[in-house]
């Protein structure tokens, strides 16, 4: 059975997902990484980093959610050049990442997975992750450019956000410029969290 193909992001209260002045000197922009504050001290972050320690709970268990059911993974070209410089090895990834570009390039390999450079499309790109990923999902990685393109071909199962309490005024806004038109969600999951963001899911309209 095929897997479902989702996204995972956390956006600022005004829907930024990233800065503004973004790039390989400046990860997610200015302020951006405050997106990720309820992230910082989880375990299953701190374990996909090579650390151990950390907290458990609720969030955590989101955290270890989205790692187990990500078989594969899709970034944008800009997304994996702020990455590339900042990533180790191992990389954060661990499944194969197939990357949106218009400018091909040697597969980039790392202790526990490998990068494709792919060139002929969003639709190309999703059924080289659905091979790879066997039974598993797809993630939808980001930049935010990247899941619009997703979104707005009618690719996109499900959509977990994590409304952080933020507010970045200016960046990468999530949903700016998706094609016109009613696109019902249905909200699947709603929860708190001690860290002041809201965990939001929703199943979309295929």
């Amino acid at each position: 059975m095929t897997g479902k193909v989702f996204v995972d992001l956390a956006i600022s209260l005004d829907g930024y997902s990233a800065g503004p002045d973004a790039g390989p000197d400046n990860p997610i922009g200015t302020n951006g990484p405050g997106l990720h504050n309820w992230m910082y001290e989880q375990a299953a972050f701190i374990g996909g980093h090579g650390d151990e320690g950390g907290l458990t709970g609720p969030d955590n268990d989101l955290i270890l959610e989205k790692i187990n059911r990500a078989g594969a993974f899709i970034l944008g070209r800009r997304m994996f050049d702020e990455g590339e410089v900042h990533w180790g090895d191992p990389s954060p990834f661990d499944g194969p990442v197939f990357v949106l570009t218009n400018s091909p390039r040697e597969p980039w390999k790392r202790k526990n997975n490998t990068f494709y450079f792919v060139t002929d499309g969003i639709e190309s790109a999703l059924a080289k992750a659905r091979a790879a990923a066997g039974d598993k999902d797809v993630q939808i990685s980001g930049g935010a450019d990247t899941v619009r393109q997703y979104l707005d071909a009618g690719l996109i199962d499900d959509m977990e956000l994590h409304i952080a309490p933020v507010l970045l005024g200016a960046g990468n806004r999530l949903f700016e410029g998706i094609a016109p038109g009613l696109r019902e969600l249905t909200p699947t999951r709603v929860q708190d969290s001690p860290y002041g963001v809201v965990h939001l899911r929703y199943d979309l309209p295929r």
